[in-house]
């Protein structure tokens, strides 16, 4: 009888779950387009779909621009303390320094790029938005100094939403600080470059990141002082459009070339040879 007996089915093959990870994939914060995140990084993590130019860490920049293994860091030792008693600054720095795994909003360090000794410095706005706090303004100090002394260029790439207000009046002075050591390569007519990236804003802005000898930015990028609801409030008018942006910028002659990421290497290159009277296959000491 049926009921007594057993059919048989044909078995399925075991199928084994793989798990992904969850950082496998990466989205465009413009355009939506999500794909693996390895691709974003080898594209300089340039979206592949609308070329926008998201955020890159220091140490990645640093490490797309200077040559291997010519990377020595400037004032590594440096940590921001609470000088001002700001209330729960302490465990905001701390929560920073996991997050970000560096020792502040700036990373500095002289190399060579393409041959030609360079003091870099690089901002990172996973530290606190980038913000400019005294180990900044000492940071790029620093760098300036040894620029001065050994008459190497010096590179600053930019990421701020400006100065920061757990450090007060002391941040503000950063601002006086970094253009005082800029003066001084400048009247000794060794090359400043100056690289706005998104975004670069506030105190910063309003110092350093617009007096370079040369200025370039990423495209797309938002560089201004304020930011474009607080002008309107001000003005009381509609603000024209891609207001504040790189290639508004261009336009109106605050800056002097949008560079695409991948160009950035090459263009720097140009640049310094250009403004040092130095040709692309001279050797030079880097001590």
């Amino acid at each position: 009888m049926a009921w007594f007996r057993k059919e048989k089915k044909p078995q399925q093959p075991p199928r084994e779950r793989l798990e992904i990870p969850r950082d496998t994939w990466e989205k465009c914060e413009a355009c939506g387009h999500t794909d693996i995140r390895d691709k974003f990084l080898r594209n300089f993590n340039v979206c592949p779909e609308c070329d926008f130019h998201r955020r890159f860490r220091a140490h990645d920049y640093a490490g797309m621009l200077l040559d291997d293994g010519s990377q020595v860091e400037v004032g590594m030792e440096l940590r921001s303390v609470d000088p001002l008693g700001f209330p729960d600054y302490p465990s905001r720095l701390k929560r920073a320094l996991a997050n970000a795994g560096d020792g502040d909003a700036i990373l500095t360090v002289a190399g060579t790029l393409e041959g030609m000794p360079v003091g870099l410095g690089v901002m990172d706005f996973a530290f606190m938005g980038g913000s400019m706090g005294s180990v900044v303004g000492e940071k790029i100090a620093r760098l300036g100094q040894r620029c001065l002394e050994r008459k190497h260029p010096l590179v600053i790439m930019s990421a701020s939403g400006g100065a920061r207000m757990q450090e007060g009046v002391l941040s503000l002075m950063q601002m006086a600080k970094a253009s005082a050591v800029l003066s001084q390569l400048a009247e000794r007519r060794i090359p400043y470059i100056s690289v706005l990236t998104n975004p670069t804003t506030g105190g910063v802005s309003a110092s350093f990141a617009m007096l370079g000898d040369a200025i370039v930015a990423e495209p797309g990028a938002v560089i201004g002082f304020a930011g474009p609801r607080v002008i309107k409030q001000t003005l009381g008018q509609d603000l024209p459009e891609g207001f504040q942006t790189a290639e508004f910028l261009l336009d109106h002659g605050m800056v002097d070339r949008v560079v695409h990421r991948k160009q950035l290497r090459e263009t720097l290159s140009r640049l310094m040879r250009h403004m040092s009277g130095r040709p692309a296959a001279a050797g030079y000491d880097e001590a």
